[in-house]
């Protein structure tokens, strides 16, 4: 452990910052300053809003819920969001871009389709009321209203950012049924189930609403998504059991892009000779060496030496960007399998025997693992139920209806075919390794994650590390979607096109908020226009603490480690700046000078670059 801690501090006494940390065309460099001053516009915009709902009689009197609304409406809310989402889009309007002109134009048109589809929602309501004599409850009204608002922000944000090109795609939907089915039957028994626990009126229900855990909301509905990705993921795990039993050991061949590296490369190689031992297989490594201005190739020759199991050889890649080291690693594969390793992995013993076992199944394509830190860092112990609850838990529940997005490129293995079938990895833009896997899955491969196959992969020690893997990460949600935005807009349905990515950004512009709506509570809460009362400090108790404090729970205990409920305090920080970070991603997107729809007839005549592996 004291090993792993002095190599990440000797990392971070590196440049981390590399040409795929804002790619040149589609992002920039955020001043640390932007978000503090979003944040305090918002304040500002949030503030006169409330003040002119609260103090202007005709305003006071038209909208009796303390809410720009129109349509009739029973019972209280717990925040009025339309406000909330008119401070923010203003605030982040006037903060996406150094250029007024930008500024303006993207406010404004942020401001009036939210405001036009609030009115097209109020009219709809209005004349169900008028027809039918249903009045809707407030808090729908206000759930709905909130759900548009992420959905416009994103795709607002898709259409006037900086976006990669059009990459048509071949969707396979010859599944698409029959997965559908899947997920309303375990949806339907899910519901049924919460509704059931939720109609009993538990002691326990009590108790975590004394704590805030519940938020105010009834435990069926607090319950439904739980046990719906409770079921898929016993379905997967059972669907697992028959890999389990199986042993596949093809000859394979691993690249590992490395780029500065020397601090940790000696331990990334002897641990895949390990790996490489316990295989049956013949294990072949390159190292691609992409543009070190330090000892990585001295060194991971050195390594490469020393291996008793594997055979290897260090490969210069001079063009800087990691898709470029992946791509010639790709091409100089001459087995049928392959596998992509970081630099800063080091693979469990048994990883490739785990791994490659899926692959007894023809239409397996991707199957990943599951990345723990090396423990002793800032945010290692954050990172632990991070992964236990995205890989660990969330990524084996979707594979049970075939609906991972991305396989983490830290240790991915793949049929030689698909990458390159697929013309390889995308450079310029961020996540070309969920971007190469989401293709294969749309292709009709499988994509698995195995939580058996386990690596030890670098976690950030500083905040300034840490922010700048973060803003890539979450921004490449934004790239991805506009590179392969058949799978949004076409007719063709898939479960990934048409439920998986419209989640992922209606989530991203979810996260983003986050910190604003804390604000927001505050500005509420210390001022005359408190309309937030307990139950509305319950809610967002519940939104912070409570469901992602029980969900870490139930995925640490799933992967065999209890003990990691004393994480908890240091998961919840880190999804503080999870947050925060997510709103910086947004912030650090270049602006274009006109936006448009990007399936549009204009967006989609411009020239596509000549090869797929060109973002």
């Amino acid at each position: 452990m004291a090993q792993q801690d002095s190599t990440t501090a000797k990392k971070d006494n590196e440049t981390y910052w590399s040409v795929d940390s804002a790619p040149r065309r589609f992002a920039e460099k955020v001043s640390p300053w932007r978000a503090p001053v979003l944040l305090l516009i918002f304040c500002l915009v949030a503030f006169v809003l409330l003040w002119l709902l609260n103090n202007l009689p005709l305003l006071n009197a038209y909208f009796l819920h303390n809410d720009i609304i129109f349509a009739p409406a029973t019972g209280g809310h717990a925040i009025p969001v339309r406000i909330f989402l008119f401070s923010f889009l203003v605030a982040f309007g006037m903060s996406c871009d150094p250029r007024w002109k930008r500024k303006l134009t993207i406010t404004a048109d942020l401001v009036a389709t939210y405001f036009l589809f609030c009115l097209a929602l109020d009219f709809l309501l209005t004349l169900v009321f008028a027809g039918f004599g249903i009045i809707f409850t407030l808090h729908i009204v206000e759930i709905a209203s909130g759900l548009i608002g992420f959905a416009i922000f994103s795709f607002k944000l898709l259409e006037h950012g900086e976006m990669p090109s059009r990459l048509p795609l071949n969707i396979d939907s010859a599944q698409t049924r029959l997965i559908a089915a899947r997920l309303l039957f375990v949806a339907s028994i899910a519901g049924v189930f919460a509704w059931y626990i939720g109609s009993l009126n538990l002691p326990v229900e009590a108790r975590l609403r004394n704590v805030s855990l519940l938020g105010g909301i009834g435990p069926g509905v607090f319950l439904f998504l739980p046990l719906f990705f409770i079921l898929l993921y016993l379905g997967a795990v059972v669907e697992a059991q028959m890999a389990r039993k199986s042993t596949f050991s093809p000859d394979l061949t691993v690249f590992v892009p490395a780029h500065n590296e020397e601090h940790i490369i000696t331990e990334t190689i002897k641990a895949m000779d390990s790996a490489a031992a316990a295989y049956a297989g013949r294990v072949r490594l390159l190292v691609m060496n992409n543009g070190s201005v330090d000892q990585t190739q001295k060194v991971a020759e050195y390594a490469l030496s020393q291996c008793s199991a594997l055979t290897g050889e260090v490969i210069d890649v001079p063009q800087p960007g990691k898709a470029n080291a992946l791509n010639k690693g790709l091409d100089m594969v001459q087995t049928d399998f392959c596998v992509r390793v970081d630099a800063d992995t080091q693979l469990h013993p048994q990883a490739f025997n785990r791994a490659l076992r899926h692959f007894v199944d023809p239409t397996v394509g991707v199957v990943g693992g599951l990345p723990l830190p090396p423990g002793g860092g800032l945010f290692d112990r954050a990172r632990f139920l991070e992964v236990a609850v995205k890989h660990g838990f969330y990524s084996v529940a979707f594979s049970a209806i075939n609906s991972v997005v991305g396989i983490p490129g830290m240790f991915s293995v793949y049929r030689t075919e698909i990458p390159r079938s697929l013309g390889g990895f995308v450079a310029g833009m961020n996540g070309e390794d969920t971007d190469i896997s989401l293709r294969a899955g749309e292709s009709g491969y499988k994509l698995l994650v195995d939580p058996s196959a386990r690596y030890i992969s670098e976690v950030p020690a500083t905040y300034k590390h840490m922010r700048e893997q973060r803003t890539r990460w979450f921004r490449s949600v934004f790239h991805i979607s506009a590179r392969c935005r058949d799978l949004l807009y076409a007719p063709q349905a898939s479960i990934r096109g048409k439920i998986t990515l419209p989640y992922m950004l209606v989530n991203s512009a979810r996260r983003a908020m986050m910190i604003p709506l804390a604000l927001f509570g505050v500005i509420e809460y210390f001022t005359v226009y408190d309309s937030f009362n307990i139950l509305s400090w319950q809610a967002l108790v519940a939104v912070f603490i409570g469901a992602p404090a029980i969900m870490a729970t139930l995925c640490a205990c799933l992967l065999g480690r209890p003990f990691a409920v004393l994480f908890l305090p240091e998961y919840l920080v880190l999804r503080i700046l999870r947050a925060y970070f997510t709103l910086e991603a947004m912030l650090s997107i270049s602006i274009n000078k006109k936006g448009c729809p990007i399936y549009s007839r204009e967006a989609l005549r411009k020239p596509r670059p000549k090869s797929s592996r060109v973002a």
